[in-house]
């Protein structure tokens, strides 16, 4: 019994030390999603379009409900996904007026920079019968722009675009105190890197104009704490609930004329609610609402126009993207068809957090996709290892037209399009053990 629990502990410490190492993989770019965040984090999660805080699905749960780590046994999860995001911006009719009114180029700008590589992984490993500990390591959907031209007429960069990539490690410990009732706690450690480029033109209105652009990336760091609660209502029934702090970032020193409050991008809390049934023991479906908090992140949050005139940019009150809360609702199915195959289907909805009238600034953000329709699927070795797939679309009919409020007024207007649409395949193997 000694012997088998020292062999458990040295494949609990080399998993989790393999994984942190790993971890250092995810930092890719990719581009937005649910605004920023991912619409799902697992391989297996993303078929069924993100839903699944009250049915746990492999090692990555501590991403969503870290009280699901009781259900998913001794395991290791890893998964790819290739993310292929088509953002475009369209200006409505060429500049009319030059300084001191501020007016783009007409036409269409496609981004460059479509394919971004985004791995995760897991481990989870059961302590006892009634507690797992283990840990997860993801990255949120990020964004990136890279547009071929000088949009903000910034002769310093022949392009226009940023670049954010977000990395969490979240160890977590999860029990159950009472038969179907689990709680987990996941402290996070994040990581986030950040670079823009092309806007040095919003100098004059900028606290630290050498702080502005083209820096390259700057990094950051800080803590959070996700905590989850799994009930199993019935054998037919189960409720999650899983709620995230706001994650307190170091600031972007090298961008302290961009953001407000001096470089500072903090991580949005949000929360999560779901049911999963079990109408028959082969099929599940999960229902989520997930709330992502955008408008407690100033740099996020305040709105361009107002804040550029009266504060500037990368004061405590400075200019940012103008983005609302965001809240978002999830399906998904699974069928387990046989001993084999299981198949999985899914679709989310939520109203993207870009008013029209804050698209001037957004042509470097566009986070303006609001639904996804998801497949996955997963082959069951005789081993009882894994191999996941999962394929994603993100409909491009959700862009956002607004003013540029910053044209000559007696000119006729000067409209500004965003535009996107996405494709993401995903690849996972799991080992169980």
């Amino acid at each position: 019994m000694k012997q088998k629990k020292r062999i458990g502990l040295r494949n609990l410490l080399l998993g989790s030390a393999a994984i942190m190492a790993a971890g250092l993989l995810v930092t890719n770019d990719a581009n937005a999603t649910n605004g920023y965040f991912g619409h799902g984090y697992s391989i297996k999660n993303k078929g069924m379009a993100g839903a699944g805080v009250a049915a746990p699905l492999d090692a990555m749960v501590p991403s969503t409900n870290p009280a699901g780590l009781t259900e998913v046994g001794n395991r290791f999860d890893l998964g790819l996904t290739v993310f292929s995001p088509r953002r475009e911006y369209n200006v409505s009719r060429d500049p009319t007026s030059g300084p001191p009114f501020f007016e783009l180029m007409g036409g269409t700008v496609e981004s460059d920079s479509e394919y971004f590589f985004i791995p995760n992984l897991g481990y989870s490993y059961q302590l006892n019968n009634q507690t797992a500990f283990g840990i997860a390591v993801y990255g949120n959907g990020g964004m990136n722009t890279d547009y071929p031209t000088m949009t903000y007429y910034d002769d310093s960069s022949s392009s226009t675009g940023v670049d954010l990539m977000q990395l969490f490690i979240a160890p977590t410990l999860a029990t159950k105190l009472s038969y179907g009732h689990s709680f987990g706690v996941t402290p996070i450690i994040a990581a986030q890197f950040f670079e823009a480029k092309g806007v040095t033109s919003f100098a004059p209105y900028s606290s630290a104009p050498s702080k502005l652009s083209g820096n390259g990336h700057d990094s950051s760091y800080g803590f959070g704490m996700r905590v989850g609660y799994l009930g199993q209502l019935t054998e037919q029934i189960s409720i999650g609930l899983s709620y995230q702090s706001k994650i307190y970032m170091d600031e972007l020193d090298d961008y302290a004329g961009l953001f407000a409050e001096q470089g500072d991008f903090d991580i949005p809390a949000n929360w999560t609610a779901g049911i999963a049934v079990k109408p028959i023991p082969e099929v599940t479906v999960a229902l989520d609402v997930q709330r992502i908090d955008y408008s407690n992140i100033n740099s996020i949050a305040n709105p361009l126009l107002m804040n550029l005139v009266t504060d500037g940019l990368g004061t405590d009150n400075g200019a940012g993207f103008g983005w609302e809360d965001m809240t978002v609702f999830k399906i998904g199915l699974q069928w387990a068809r046989s001993d084999q195959w299981t198949y999985r289907f899914g679709y989310s909805y939520g109203d993207q957090p870009i008013p029209a009238n804050e698209v001037l600034f957004n042509i470097l953000a566009p986070g303006v996709i609001e639904q996804h329709a998801t497949f996955g699927l997963t082959y069951t070795f005789a081993n009882q290892s894994e191999l996941d797939f999962s394929l994603m679309y993100a409909f491009s009919n959700d862009d956002v037209t607004g003013m540029n409020f910053l044209a000559n007024p007696a000119s006729e207007p000067q409209y500004i399009t965003l535009t996107m649409d996405q494709w993401e395949v995903g690849l996972g193997y799991s080992w169980k053990f």
